[in-house]
């Protein structure tokens, strides 16, 4: 499960190399701060200004560089994060980019950007409470009769997901083909939420953006499965969670 991360690891000790300097880059499409709102709108494209990609270890944790400039967030904080596999994975991002940069590519940086700046200002409880709310509409306990073709796919993508939830947090879930959905007991919200207060902010944060978003997946389960569950990472070989 870690032999990618390591190669991630491994790979990247040439970024964590070079040596920076003391400037700074935005990641917006100015150097300006933005505003909140503005920050955090639909990603645009921007020509590359920079050369080469290095990471360095800080006070808070660890630096991209672009060049000479760290690298800072929409809200023009300083891009720090909280361990070597991640810096290598976001500063990757940045290296891979051709003549132009395409913000909606960089999923890990987005993500990132979110976990530093909490653009919606919720607290940890707030986030814990969001996700677990989740459960009243996940789009994976709710189920189809017919046709049987849509029936079957349901099946076999999703049950594995909720069994593999129910089995790791020892809760009930279930799925229902009422317009209503599942009745989900109390019992398992006071778990995942007891649950989810071992997570940092940068975790819970990571959960929320793929969560809530329709077009990521309407689901808290197939959050906490990517966030958690190696069998859904297998491309990257580790998970969010083994990254921070």
């Amino acid at each position: 499960m870690w032999r990618s991360c390591l190669r991630l690891r491994d790979g990247g000790r040439r970024l964590l190399n070079r040596a920076p300097g003391g400037r700074t880059a935005s990641v917006g499409p100015g150097l300006s701060p933005q505003s909140p709102a503005r920050a955090y709108a639909p990603p645009t494209e921007r020509k590359r200004f920079y050369q080469n990609v290095s990471i360095t270890q800080g006070e808070g944790g660890f630096e991209i560089n672009l060049d000479h400039r760290k690298l800072k967030t929409p809200q023009a904080k300083l891009f720090t994060v909280p361990s070597e596999a991640l810096a290598i994975a976001v500063a990757t991002e940045w290296d891979s980019q051709q003549d132009t940069i395409k913000f909606y590519t960089m999923h890990l940086t987005t993500l990132c950007n979110t976990s530093l700046d909490n653009p919606t200002q919720r607290n940890k409880d707030q986030l814990i409470r969001a996700t677990v709310k989740f459960l009243d509409t996940d789009t994976i306990c709710y189920r189809v009769e017919e046709p049987e073709t849509l029936v079957e796919l349901q099946k076999n993508e999703w049950d594995p997901i909720i069994e593999w939830a129910e089995k790791r947090y020892g809760v009930e879930i279930g799925s229902s083909t009422s317009i209503m959905g599942p009745s989900v007991p109390a019992k398992t919200r006071e778990v995942l939420v007891s649950h989810l207060a071992s997570y940092n902010m940068w975790a819970l944060q990571a959960l929320q953006a793929h969560t809530v978003p329709a077009e990521v997946s309407s689901s808290s389960l197939i959050g906490l499965s990517w966030l958690t569950n190696p069998s859904v990472n297998q491309s990257l070989g580790c998970t969010w969670g083994q990254m921070l």
